[in-house]
């Protein structure tokens, strides 16, 4: 039994109030016993509650009083199991949950909830049944449980998540301890050489696809459809072509009013919603499709609750010319933001780059608060990063697995890629010091070799040299911690402390916060116009 042993005793329920089934119960339910009308379920809950008293824990648990208890719920859910009355009400789905956890036939009550479309919206049915299959020992089933109800912003969101974390700690811990007794220490002539492998290759994409194909029409938002459109023209068709084309999918209208940007294999469209003027989307279309970059947005929404939905936000970041360098400290900050929220969790972005890079501008003055705390007046100011096909969750990997391989961006080649080394999250780094250097110097990264700043050896550094009134140490951290990463392991500690040593130099002078938002609103001004 696994949902017995996690729900609290609860307190005496006063005559006529209803309680809620995981707290206490009893055997089969009187016909004789008083229903009121409205709630015909609420003796069932009495039932329960008495035979869960009976049952007993440890030493005192009654087979007996399991019976009875088994008894109990499968009456009641065989009576009012899918009753229309309660298909929201969160005692019958605790109901259900005793019901499945007593019979031991949790994957089949699973199964026909979601066929039924019953409580798919309450976290509670995720959560206990990712604790049934954990107690089975079905690990992977269990986070795959998790990852579902989280992709389906079962409510409370905020718990599953916490809930979903707190398991892939204790199962990261469980691993550990289990290699640490399994296998020998190394010796130090011994060394267990790490997996490589090339993320886009056509086969490891190939293998990815089919690892996931199984997982992507349970998330939120995903349609298959080979539905065709007669008489209507290729939607890779140019932009005038397909003006006010509607197409259909998931139930919903989309009509296509312009054109926000295009790419090598796909078009990126606004369109207006089942007719509604106030709900203006982008509608990204590409050929041949490719569901990977619907799964890394899944992933990004299940593993960093701070995501925001930031589809109706178009405006690239400015890189033709050198930026005031307030500006450049501040897209900086929020970078370096953005790639330790990402790595902390496993995913790696692949394609970090000016054109993959959205501004989303505030709407109020930002302040000296803003840096020192990092509480934002609004969710949707900032950088947010699109174009995933190219993005890597290292979940999928075995642990420790680095990269080989060419991004094939001209100028976004990391250092190890260049040199044909193996690499990790040094791709979406090396990105982040090329934007940094086109803010600052408005041209591309070039980088050299140079002698080492006493540590010896050599190291890597911009070729252009920063200029004497600018926060010269600032940016030589910057570069040379990122430029001379020691290995392919986490980075997450080294982007916090730069991230941090950003906002204190924008939050320790109140001069320069007046100027950042001078600059802002200008530099907003002149994209919108343009």
């Amino acid at each position: 039994m696994v949902i017995l042993d996690r729900t609290p005793a609860a307190p005496a329920v006063a005559p006529g109030a209803s309680s809620s089934p995981l707290q206490k119960s009893s055997p089969r339910v009187s016909r004789e016993a008083a229903s009121p009308l409205s709630d015909p379920i609420l003796p069932y809950l009495r039932s329960i509650r008495k035979a869960m008293d009976e049952l007993g824990t440890g030493p005192q648990y009654s087979e007996a009083g399991l019976d009875r208890l088994k008894l109990c719920v499968t009456e009641c859910i065989e009576k009012y199991g899918d009753d229309y009355q309660y298909s929201t009400d969160p005692r019958l789905l605790k109901i259900w949950i005793l019901y499945a956890d007593a019979t031991g036939e949790f994957p089949k009550v699973y199964r026909d909830l979601e066929e039924r479309g019953l409580f798919m919206e309450h976290a509670l049915l995720y959560e206990s049944y990712a604790l049934f299959l954990f107690s089975k020992g079905q690990v992977l089933e269990a986070d795959k449980v998790y990852r579902i109800g989280v992709s389906r912003k079962a409510e409370p969101l905020d718990h599953l998540k916490k809930k979903h974390l707190a398991f892939l700690k204790h199962l990261e811990t469980l691993i550990e301890e289990a290699e640490a007794d399994a296998q020998p220490k190394p010796s130090k002539i011994q060394k267990k050489e790490p997996a490589v492998v090339d993320p886009w290759s056509e086969s490891t994409m190939s293998t990815l696809l089919q690892t996931i194909n199984g997982d992507l029409k349970n998330f939120t938002g995903y349609h298959k459809s080979n539905k065709v459109y007669p008489g209507q023209v290729s939607l890779t068709s140019p932009q005038n072509v397909l003006r006010n084309k509607v197409i259909e999918l998931g139930g919903r209208k989309y009509q296509i009013k312009g054109s926000t940007g295009s790419g090598a294999f796909a078009k990126v469209y606004k369109a207006v919603v089942d007719g509604n003027a106030e709900e203006l989307v982008a509608l990204k279309i590409q050929q041949p499709p490719f569901p990977w970059e619907f799964y890394m947005y899944r992933q990004l929404d299940m593993r960093i609750s701070e995501i925001e939905d930031v589809i109706n936000y178009h405006l690239l970041v400015n890189v033709n010319r050198c930026m005031d360098e307030v500006l450049c400290m501040y897209y900086t900050a929020e970078m370096l933001n953005m790639l330790e929220a990402l790595h902390s969790v496993g995913i790696i972005h692949g394609d970090f780059k000016p054109d993959n890079i959205l501004v989303r501008y505030p709407s109020e003055e930002i302040t000296e608060e803003t840096f020192r705390t990092e509480i934002r007046t609004e969710k949707n100011q900032g950088l947010c990063l699109v174009d995933w096909g190219r993005g890597i969750d290292l979940k999928l990997f075995p642990t420790g697995t680095e990269f080989r391989g060419d991004s094939g961006t001209s100028g976004f080649s990391c250092v190890e890629m260049q040199e044909k080394r193996h690499w990790a999250y040094q791709v979406d780094t090396y990105g982040l010091c090329v934007i940094a250097h086109m803010m600052l110097h408005g041209t591309g990264m070039s980088i050299e070799k140079a002698p080492g700043s006493g540590r010896g050896g050599y190291e890597y550094k911009p070729k252009v040299p920063f200029k004497r009134y600018w926060n010269v140490d600032l940016w030589k951290s910057l570069f040379s911690t990122l430029l001379n990463a020691p290995s392919c392991g986490s980075d997450v500690s080294a982007l916090r402390s730069l991230r941090v040593s950003f906002r204190q130099q924008l939050c320790g002078n109140r001069q320069l916060i007046g100027k950042l938002n001078q600059q802002l609103t200008k530099q907003k001004a002149g994209l919108c116009s343009s």
